[in-house]
């Protein structure tokens, strides 16, 4: 044996034994329960907490007997292995509180053993820094512990050696890595949750902004997750400790205020308690009573949202009550009820409609004694394990392919989604958005036709519970009825209302639905749809530019042969043809540079040192029935039959305008080489409309609006919006939006609206 392994030999047993004695003199953490008769205090339930004073000896001792108490011999030898595997990988590191940083490791590994992990997620939660912070390879993972532990490790491992723009582009990719982890194997989360949790409880080392950069982000990320996983106790300490750290001050003087208030309602608390021990007996119920108090971020984020004061929170301080089965719970409430007047307003039943993340109980509030508001939660213990453990309780990694409780499904689904995202998201920014925003603890419940129960944010539309029931119908999305009656795409759904969904083939994504869809899905489907259709459009249209301006020159498209594209792409650095033709479609390229680059690469026989001879130029077609990369502008709004020429802008396309439009004759004396002649096409679908923006002076006589709007209506035209002015006492401005198919229809409309007697002038605004 070498000196330094007898020397590192010795130092681990000084550790253990220091451990050993420490744990002695120390009490053990608070693990949960209730209120009794003598001290009618309630308590958190937590996970296994630390010591209150920092320990500097590490020890796998608690871990081993934690691990004993449901893990086999064989799979606590393999613990042991990547124990010291990262024992040695961290050998000479420590944190900033000056602990070994084998500590961090160790601790959050007992608090995986607290959720009873399997084995490998016991290795990966000891092994999930080495690679990271040592440099190990995952090849050298896969030899010593298996593909299953280095999976998990790798799923839990920043991607540190790869080069960002900023941190925040660096930490959006770091949690879609981890998000798409989580979605293959959900104990990548609960691994990471349990090291978030440690760190949370450690943050006292740290300068104070760091502790707040740390603590925002697990409140904006890591406490959602938690939630909507079920891990409740997790989720209120997460939510405890970012907010001790954000908001210190904040944080004292509520814990203060709690504190004292528990001796002011230590009577409320003992009579309500003893009347309900008393109660269900006498109806023939068995149940445990314990009690739950409000967390102190629960506290103040009512306090906030409510505007209210301390003293108007009514609920610091409830009750649950476990009984042995389902039936139970009502008859629990019954009781209850007999026993105090119920507030109707405060009645719950997340047992018939549970929660998004699985969560089962009957809340209700009554009037205590006093008159105090008192809450309730009734539960069965199969719900209450469920409650505080979430989807750890429901070992959904092992097989997805078992069968699964609705429970198990509505998880397997979320995470599924999370994969459906990112195939159509390419950004991890806006990746992350996805998912902050499927993240909200808040739901609704609504139903389908059929009565399915479809679980929304809160703020959702009709158009999110399309695309919750299907992509197809999402994008199909025409019109919904809400309890049998016609309602507006964008009206925010209530809980217990039930939707239809009315399609059309011909319908697509309108852009105007991402500024009120609530869900991750619905916008990550929009947005994917609009990006595809948009550079399909934008191909088209830059092959169209290109053969205009090689047709200037006496060439075409149809000229270019697969080496001159070759060589052009090569000089301008496009990866593809229809990366190029895209570019020049949104205006990232100037179509004339693009066509003389081919000429001067050799296109027809031509050298560098010839010079393009120009022609007239050819102009662009316009059929107006083009989608985004082809726009009509709002200022003059062209119709076929005027003249018009198109301006490329960076980045969106063409937007066409009237010659004699002034917003353009300014923009074209800034920029002119983004100026391209355009000209409508002579075949036109005219079952399209345009619109046409009209004002109409007329004399004000009863009946004259209903006159206007039938003459509109006899020239196969449509009123889109209307609006009034009193240009004097007695004539009227009438300002029309009304939708022509080209300039023909726009004279013959004028010429109805000019038979009646009370106009005196019509007008068509162009700018």
């Amino acid at each position: 044996m070498s000196l330094s392994t007898a020397l590192d030999s010795v130092a681990r047993l000084v550790n253990f034994r220091r451990r050993r004695e420490d744990l002695q003199r120390e009490p053990a953490g608070v693990t949960t329960v209730g209120i009794d008769a003598e001290n009618p205090t309630p308590q958190i339930a937590q996970f296994p907490a630390p010591p209150a004073s920092p320990a500097r000896i590490v020890s796998l001792a608690p871990l081993t007997e934690m691990l004993s108490a449901y893990l086999g011999e064989a799979d606590i030898k393999r613990i042991k292995e990547a124990y010291r595997f990262s024992d040695e990988a961290h050998l000479g590191q420590f944190r900033s509180s000056g602990d070994a940083y084998i500590s961090h490791p160790i601790a959050v590994a007992e608090i995986c053993a607290g959720m009873k992990l399997d084995a490998s997620a016991m290795m990966a939660a000891l092994l999930h820094d080495v690679m990271e912070d040592q440099g190990i390879k995952k090849e050298t993972l896969i030899e010593r512990f298996g593909l299953p532990v280095a999976e998990l490790v790798d799923g839990l491992s920043k991607l540190d050696r790869i080069e960002f723009r900023d941190s925040q582009e660096a930490q959006a990719e770091n949690f879609r890595k981890m998000l798409l982890a989580m979605a293959r194997d959900v104990r990548v989360i609960l691994i990471k949750l349990a090291d978030r949790l440690h760190n949370m409880r450690t943050l006292g080392s740290l300068p104070p902004a760091k502790r707040r950069r740390i603590s925002r982000e697990t409140l904006e990320i890591y406490t959602p997750i938690a939630h909507r996983l079920g891990l409740n106790a997790m989720y209120r300490e997460l939510q405890d400790l970012a907010f001790a750290n954000l908001y210190p001050r904040r944080y004292d003087v509520l814990k203060k205020a709690i504190l004292a208030a528990r001796g002011n309602r230590r009577e409320v608390v003992g009579k309500t308690l003893e009347a309900v021990r008393g109660a269900l007996p006498a109806a023939g119920l068995r149940a445990e009573v314990y009690g739950r108090e409000k967390t102190i971020y629960g506290v103040y984020r009512k306090m906030v949202e409510k505007k209210l004061t301390f003293s108007q929170v009514l609920d610091v301080y409830g009750f649950r009550i476990v009984v042995p089965d389902h039936a139970s719970c009502y008859l629990t409430l019954g009781a209850l009820h007999a026993l105090f007047k119920p507030v109707s307003s405060k009645f719950k039943d997340y047992i018939a409609i549970p929660k998004i993340n699985g969560y089962q109980s009957l809340h209700t509030t009554v009037l205590g004694p006093f008159g105090t508001p008192v809450e309730f939660q009734i539960r069965t213990q199969e719900m209450h394990r469920i409650a505080e453990s979430g989807v750890a309780a429901h070992w959904l990694y092992k097989n997805v392919d078992e069968s699964l409780s609705e429970v198990q499904k509505n998880t397997h689904q979320w995470l599924q989604s999370l994969l459906d995202i990112q195939n159509q998201t390419g950004d991890s920014a806006e990746f992350l958005e996805h998912i902050k925003v499927d993240l909200f603890p808040d739901a609704v419940y609504v139903f389908t036709p059929k009565s399915k129960i479809i679980t929304l944010p809160r703020g959702a539309t009709p158009v999110d519970f399309a695309y919750q029931i299907h992509t197809d119908i999402g994008n199909q999305c025409i019109a919904a009825k809400i309890n049998g009656e016609l309602s507006p795409l964008r009206t925010e759904l209530q809980s217990g209302e039930v939707v239809e969904v009315i399609t059309s083939p011909e319908s697509r994504p309108n852009p105007s639905w991402l500024n009120f869809v609530r869900t991750g899905r619905a916008r990550s489907e929009i947005r994917h749809y609009l990006k595809t259709m948009k550079y399909e459009e934008s191909v088209d249209l830059g092959a169209r530019l290109l053969d205009q301006a090689l047709k200037q020159i006496d060439h075409s498209v149809e000229e270019l042969s697969d080496a001159d594209w070759q060589r052009v792409l090569y000089e301008s650095g496009a990866k593809s043809r229809e990366e190029l033709l895209a570019d020049l479609g949104l205006g990232r390229r100037i179509a004339g540079v693009v066509a003389r680059r081919f000429i001067l690469s050799g296109l027809g026989g031509a050298s560098d040192s010839e010079a393009p001879h120009e022609n007239a130029p050819h102009p662009v077609l316009i059929s107006g029935t083009e989608g985004m990369s082809v726009m009509l502008a709002p200022c003059c709004r062209p119709i076929p039959g005027d003249d018009i020429f198109g301006y490329i802008r960076r980045g969106y396309g063409l937007m066409v305008h009237t010659t004699d439009c002034p917003t353009a004759a300014r923009q074209k004396t800034r920029d002119p080489d983004r100026w391209v002649d355009s000209q409508w096409e002579t075949e036109l679908d005219h079952t399209r409309l345009f619109d046409v923006k009209l004002d109409v002076s007329l004399r004000n006589e009863r009946g004259i609006l209903a006159k206007t709007a039938v003459e509109v209506s006899e020239a196969g035209s449509n009123i889109s919006h209307v609006s009034m002015d009193d240009e004097a006492e007695e004539i009227t401005l009438l300002h029309f939006m009304v939708q022509v198919a080209d300039r023909a229809h726009l004279a013959r409309l004028i010429r109805r609206l000019r038979r009646l007697p009370e106009v005196t002038r019509i007008v068509r605004v162009k700018s």
